[in-house]
């Protein structure tokens, strides 16, 4: 077992930390290696061959057609012949395989305990027969298929867990350092591996990799008619029932409301005795279990040991959510991993290892002398970001091209690639948000991995600076997880270069703030600490592009993980007159899961208006072609022509306000005296009030100020790349998995800077798709708490909204109506949604759609409306928080029972209800003074109280 784990660890190790690992693949590979080479002594070698196995794919093309073949109607089967001979060469071939490894034995025993021999020695009881060989050949391929297929996918879906929750990952990690340390590891070994084992039964408790068993009646049961749940259901004696084990294992009445989160504490030693009866059952039950479970888990626990041991781990995709294909068992799809050597080993001290070979008296692997040492090369500097929508990752490109610019080497990655790799030679930038008070997706394993260490000297050596980006709306989590890691980056012992720098997205001057931390923070600490000998600083201090342009003649290149959809139908939701809201449906990714509450995120295209602005004010002609030269920032297209229009229309942002760099490098070009006058005036004294506020763009100013001679190079260089935007998705994937919606408004307005209309580039984007078009979208997974309890039928909810902010609202309420639609004997917890709005007439969103759901039981609603606050529906409240203190008796009485609580709109909706919700308890706590109930709220925050803000 061991040699086989041996040849994967060795494999991964050369392939080097940029390989990406096919997971399910190579796991298959080692699960079916290992079974052949213990219970038959056979192998196949699958880690010496580009390819797997024939008898792999013929094994897996049978599962497929068998799969195939239970959804395809009999008529149609006997037609499929081409499909039915290739089955039947597939099945051939496995028979064959299986026959060889029984001749083999035959013609060469051995004593051997294994499988094969007690198949081959043994004798029935009864009979005194000896098994025949087809027969053998049959039961080899049953447990090479069945052993190999569950066990691959459990490590695979294991992992999956860890590396999604990284706080379990580094506690596995640190668990094998501890109990295993640097040397091989032995069965002696696997028993104090308490945590690992945890992390298998919490896996197979979330997704048992065979999901499900049949039962019927017995004959023997004389009960007429039988019966179930003690007389309750009544059967037929011919019914079969499905039982599905991932259902059962995540009932909220055995494993609590966060039945559905991987935590394996749950399953810790002590806490696994205490369940239930038939509470776990992924093996199975009764003559029918697994009969190789214990080789299985000895055979996951050596691989989850050996594999923690020498590899850092982490996902290829960070933003990666779990897809599930199905043949004979669940695998996880298209999940994949990188995996660097552990700090101190090299491939070929960890072939030292692997092979048994002493270690040094501490138990150490050899290392190379000074492997470790710094060297020193003041020309390299260290950009990491963490990044969901691409704002953090545009200010790390945007130091990247500045740090080419001034002559440095910048090395550019998300925050989870600098686990155990944080250089002590050179500088290291941390650009990073605050997502709901965690950290992204690309930066949480990262967070996890500085929380885990104590070493007050772990990262000696390392000089690092932290800008981190927030919303100031998010009070209690602003600028959480910025402020942690320049903390604990220091606590560790890491050397701050330069003090924190933050900026608050509510302000609308990001870019600047960041050019300002950079200008007089960043580049002159590392300048000074630094040595710059040996670089060659750029010509000029602003930044440009070399390119060709050409009146003759997008998403990887972005770095954004989308896909591509296809617009269904849309709608407008709102009459003349108001502010648009409309309605989009799209048809999902083929593969694509999503959880009502989830976002789907829209990589947009700039409207054609503002693209037309540009060409225009640099005299470009429409089917100019640009080709960028090397050098530029790293999200353009380079060396390769494209045509300046579809430059602008997709890879950069057109709208944003400049930045008081922007602002600085347009006054290096020009030389009239009123126009420096109040370009200085921009910079100095009015920025915030003039340019932020009235939202005025890079292309607004060269529109404004004609005198400034900004040459297109220039201008390309200052825009930010193309980011997605985020959209709470409003629908549920019960009403249809392949499909979801959008809920979203459309700025179209005089723009405030003078320069004609100010079109919001996603809204008009969104609105100027057809049913037929395709778009680029992803999901992106909402905050844990920000989805439905694990029961509806038994914990209540509440939700408080206005304008768009009903989206989530409106796929929470429509999977209670499926819900309630396929199981109308089935009653759900009560369910109370606040929505505020102008008036019933103009913008009351899904108005019909509501009321119809109210009648079926799924919704009670109560609105406010801000023009017609008389209107009977309103009740005369004007405001969500007016008619939330009007109805405080459902509100407290719902929240006594256990409900949790939703918030998704503007800020000053949340703000409201937040503090009639502390009225409200201090009126029913007169006992407990203000700062008591202020920090209850806030200890109740992603735990029963969830909030969505949007500007």
């Amino acid at each position: 077992m061991h040699d086989i784990a041996s040849q994967l660890v060795l494999k991964w190790a050369r392939r080097g930390p940029d390989a990406r690992i096919p997971v399910t693949d190579d796991f298959t590979r080692l699960t079916l290696d290992t079974i052949a080479l213990c219970a038959m002594d056979y192998r196949f070698n699958s880690f010496y061959q580009d390819d797997m196995h024939p008898f792999v794919q013929a094994m897996v093309n049978t599962l497929s057609a068998g799969a195939s073949r239970a959804k395809t109607p009999s008529i149609i089967q006997k037609l499929q012949w081409v499909k039915n001979e290739r089955t039947r060469a597939d099945m051939k071939l496995q028979s064959d395989v299986a026959a060889e490894m029984v001749k083999q034995r035959r013609e060469n025993p051995s004593d051997k305990r294994d499988l094969l021999n007690a198949m081959i020695n043994g004798r029935d009881p009864k009979t005194g027969e000896p098994m025949r060989d087809g027969l053998i050949a049959a039961n080899m391929i049953a447990f090479l298929v069945a052993g190999h297929e569950t066990t691959s996918g459990l490590l695979s879906f294991a992992f999956y867990n860890l590396l999604k929750n990284p706080a379990t990952y580094f506690e596995a990690q640190q668990e094998v350092d501890r109990v295993v340390g640097h040397g091989k590891i032995t069965v002696d070994h696997l028993k104090d591996l308490g945590y690992i084992n945890a992390v298998l039964r919490e896996t197979l408790r979330l997704t048992p990799t065979a999901p499900a068993f049949v039962r019927g009646v017995r004959p023997e049961n004389n009960e007429s008619p039988p019966t179930l749940a003690g007389g309750k259901y009544e059967l037929e004696r011919d019914w079969t029932f499905l039982c599905l084990i991932g259902k059962i294992q995540r009932d909220p009445k055995v494993y609590g409301e966060d039945a559905n989160e991987f935590r394996p504490s749950r399953m810790a030693d002590g806490e696994f005795e205490k369940l239930p009866k038939a509470a776990w059952k992924p093996f199975g039950t009764g003559m029918r279990a697994c009969i190789g479970r214990p080789f299985a888990w000895q055979e996951a626990l050596l691989v989850m040991a050996l594999l923690l041991q020498n590899f850092d781990f982490r996902m290829d995709d960070p933003s990666y959510e779990l897809k599930i294909k199905s043949n004979l068992t669940i695998k996880p799809e298209g999940f994949n991993m990188r995996a660097s050597l552990r700090k101190g080993i090299s491939v070929m001290s960890l072939q030292h290892t692997l092979s048994g070979a002493p270690t040094d008296d501490n138990g150490a692997i050899p290392t190379p002398p000074d492997s470790d040492k710094a060297q020193p090369d003041g020309g390299r500097i260290t950009i990491l970001y963490g990044s969901n929508t691409g704002t953090c990752q545009s200010l790390a490109q945007k130091l990247a091209a500045e740090a080419g610019a001034r002559g440095y080497q910048a090395s550019l990655n998300d925050m989870d690639s600098g686990i155990n790799a944080l250089p002590t030679d050179q500088p290291v930038a941390i650009i990073t948000a605050s997502y709901e008070g965690f950290p992204t997706d690309n930066a949480a394993q990262f967070v996890a991995w500085l929380q885990s260490m104590s070493g007050a000297s772990s990262l000696q050596g390392v000089t690092f600076g932290v800008f981190g980006c927030g919303h100031k709306d998010w009070a209690s989590t602003f600028q959480r997880i910025p402020k942690l890691v320049d903390a604990t980056l220091e606590k560790l012992g890491g050397e701050r270069l330069v003090q924190f720098g933050s900026s608050d997205v509510s302000r609308g001057d990001m870019f600047s703030d960041f050019d300002t931390w950079t200008e007089q923070s960043f580049w002159p600490a590392v300048s000074s600490r630094f040595s710059t000998e040996g670089i060659i600083p750029s010509t000029t201090e602003s930044a440009s592009i070399q390119m060709e342009i050409s009146t003759k003649t997008r998403a990887s290149q972005l770095q954004h993980d989308v896909q591509q959809g296809k617009v269904l139908a849309t709608k407008v939701l709102t009459v003349p007159g108001e502010p648009e809201k409309r309605h989009i449906e799209i048809k999902l990714p083929e593969g694509t899961e999503y959880a009502a509450g989830d976002y789907l995120a829209i990589l947009p295209l700039n409207p054609d208006e503002s693209v037309r602005r540009v060409l225009s004010h640099f005299s470009l002609p429409a089917d100019a072609v640009v080709t960028i030269k090397g050098g530029g920032p790293v999200t353009l297209p380079v060396n390769q022509p494209i045509s300046a229009s579809g430059l602008l229309k997709g890879f950069v942002e057109l709208s944003l306000p400049a930045t008081k760099k922007n602002i600085q490098a347009c006054a290096e070009h020009t030389s009239d005296t009123a126009t420096l006058e109040i370009l200085d005036g921009f910079v100095n004294s009015i920025y915030q009030a003039e340019i932020i506020a009235n939202r005025v763009s890079v292309l607004d100013l060269l529109e404004l100020h004609p005198k400034i001679a900004l040459p297109f190079p220039e201008f390309l260089a200052m825009l930010p790349p193309m980011r997605p935007r985020h959209y709470s998705i409003s629908s549920s994937p019960l009403k249809d998995p392949t499909t979801c919606s959008l809920t979203y408004g459309v700025i179209n307005t005089n723009a405030l800077a003078g320069t004609g209309r100010f079109q919001g580039v996603s809204g008009n984007y969104l609105r100027s798709l057809q049913p037929g078009d395709a778009v680029q979208v992803s999901v992106r997974s909402a905050p844990a708490a920000f989805h439905l309890p694990a029961s509806s039928h038994t914990t209540p909810i509440l939700m408080f909204c206005n304008g768009t902010g009903l989206a989530p609202f409106r796929g929470f309420v429509q999977e209670r109506a499926v819900l309630l639609a396929s199981n109308p004997h089935q009653a759900l917890a009560p369910a109370l949604l606040f929505v505020g709005c102008r008036s019933p007439s103009a913008d009351s969103l899904y108005h019909e759609e509501f009321a119809q759901w109210a009648r079926a039981g799924a919704v009670d609603i109560r609105y406010a409306y801000s023009r017609e606050p008389d209107h009977p529906s309103a009740a005369g409240c004007k405001y969500v928080q007016d008619r939330m203190l009007r109805d405080q008796e459902d509100v407290v009485r719902m929240w006594e029972q256990g409900a949790k609580v939703y918030l998704c709109g503007s800020p000053g909706m949340v703000e409201g209800a937040r503090k009639i919700s502390r009225e409200i308890a201090e009126e029913k706590r007169s006992d407990a003074i203000p700062e008591q109930i202020e920090t209850f709220f806030k200890r109740m925050r992603n735990e029963r109280i969830a909030v969505d803000v949007f500007a």
